[in-house]
């Protein structure tokens, strides 16, 4: 029987771990390295090791209706899109609010988790822990891993030539902080996805002049949608995943390429991605087709090659005198506490896990992995249902049976690839939502609660949507779901 859950980090899955734990009744011991919950969030002006690091001026890409703790609203006069500093404050008055705080250890790092020796019959693991120089080992029936996947950062210098030639400086987006201190140079970044287009707009405020470099082009939205209302109100409905289910492929794509192209045409900017309909994660930027238009940001393809003080491009052209690099190149997962590696990880380095939580490999499904799964859709209501779905099996009220008579066939191949695993958002909630008894019945709605109804399948699919029903219902979930524009246009 599980009852002690160690959570391996306080950033917003680590906390939606906690509180879904002391709502089980579970006991919860959260281990965090630094001294705030936040994680990801919480600013520092240097980056620290072993943690995630994030710039000065960066903003939510989510709206604050959509990316909300399901059962915890954004106050009403809290803009549609937050920086980072607002979006903190949001986290501790979560924890605060649900009594959070006095299950995590701050500042004690977690150096290991293993199996115990007994596993196979127990499922219990071992937990080491540093803090203040000294080690302390804990036994817990399960662990959650909250740690997030945006600590390691992936510089691979192999795979462009030249680099230990050039005299220029070159460093990973996780360094950078602020602008000033680039004013006047010429600067490349390489990489497309959200940090780097942030980077070089904001770069291109300073700096003499700003290269991006991107291998296979990308999607770029704006937060700001149809008739100025948020992007991800309008663009994740149930009723658009329906119909996206329903049409066929080619047409499908043809829509999705048309929605994307609908402010600006990709290809006249040099954006277009290589895969047209690929459904990867788009970048949000609202700037950067303005800075391309101004000419202080220039798009360029592939490095091929760095030379002393100029760099190579794929396409043939040369760029002289470029004095900073970028690389703006993401990160790798990895989980350095974990005794057997391979128990998250699979061959070549590719992550495979149960509905994106759970090791499909583990004799006993006490191991969960919160937050790894990437969508179009906000990762703190993603976090939520996940914890809320762990901790169901965890006390093996469901899956668990079948799990332990071996019946268990692991149905998650398409959410496993690299870095993070890709899915459809609504699809993907809607698959947990339904195994543990809160995703809510639309048709039933619409002969009890049609206004309800309405709102829930046509508008937006916020979090709010599986607080209304089953186990963790929150009585202020329908008042929320008819008030959210109100708030939205507050």
């Amino acid at each position: 029987m599980v009852r002690r859950v160690a959570v391996v980090g306080a950033g917003v899955s680590g906390l939606a771990a906690t509180k879904c734990c002391l709502e089980e009744g579970l006991e919860p011991t959260c281990f965090e390295q630094s001294e705030n919950v936040g994680g990801l969030w919480y600013y520092t002006d240097q980056a620290e090791e072993g943690r995630a690091s994030i710039y000065r001026t960066v903003f939510t890409n989510s709206c604050k209706e959509m990316m909300c703790y399901s059962d915890f609203p954004f106050p009403d006069d809290h803009p549609n899109y937050m920086h980072n500093a607002r979006l903190q404050h949001y986290i501790c008055k979560y924890a605060e609010h649900f009594d959070l705080l006095r299950h995590i250890r701050f500042k004690t790092l977690v150096t290991k988790v293993k199996k115990r020796p007994d596993f196979s019959v127990t499922g219990q693991w071992e937990v080491v822990t540093r803090r203040d120089g000294k080690e302390e080992t804990a036994v817990f029936d399960a662990v959650m891993v909250c740690s997030g996947h945006h600590v390691y950062p992936n510089l691979p210098l192999a795979e462009f030539p030249g680099i230990q030639k050039f005299k220029g400086s070159y460093f990973h987006s996780r360094e950078y902080k602020e602008p000033e201190k680039f004013r006047g140079k010429k600067v490349l970044v390489i990489g497309l996805g959200n940090s780097g287009c942030d980077i070089a707009v904001e770069l291109s405020t300073v700096a003499s002049q700003v290269y991006l470099s991107s291998r296979s082009g990308s999607w770029v939205m704006s937060r700001v949608w149809d008739n100025g209302y948020p992007w991800d109100m309008l663009v994740i409905t149930r009723f658009r995943t329906w119909l996206g289910n329903i049409l066929p492929r080619a047409i499908s794509d043809w829509l999705y390429v048309r929605g994307m192209n609908r402010f600006f045409k990709h290809e006249n900017f040099g954006l277009m991605p290589l895969d047209r309909t690929s459904r990867k994660e788009p970048v949000f930027n609202d700037d950067l087709p303005s800075r391309i238009a101004c000419g202080v940001v220039v798009m360029k393809p592939n490095v091929k090659e760095f030379r002393e003080t100029s760099v190579l491009f794929q396409d043939g052209t040369v760029q002289d005198d470029v004095d900073v690099v970028v690389f703006a190149t993401g990160y790798s997962y990895s989980y350095p506490f974990m005794e057997d590696d391979s128990i998250i990880k699979c061959r070549d380095n590719q992550v495979t896990l149960y509905k994106g939580i759970v090791p499909p490999r583990l004799e006993k499904p006490t191991l969960a992995v919160i937050g790894l799964v990437q969508s179009l859709g906000p990762i703190i209501p993603t976090a939520d249902l996940q914890c809320r779905w762990a901790v169901k099996v965890f006390q093996g009220r469901w899956l668990g049976k079948c799990w332990m008579k071996g019946y268990f066939l692991f149905m998650g191949s398409s959410l496993s690839q690299h870095t993070t695993l890709q899915t459809d958002y609504v699809t993907y909630m809607d698959e947990l939502a339904s195994a543990i008894g809160v995703k809510p019945n639309v048709l039933k709605l619409l002969l009890t609660d049609p206004q309800l109804a309405l709102k829930v399948f046509f508008g937006p699919c916020s979090p709010y949507q599986f607080r209304l029903v089953g186990p963790g219902k929150w009585s202020g979930a329908r008042k929320a779901i008819l008030t959210q524009w109100d708030r939205t246009l507050q």
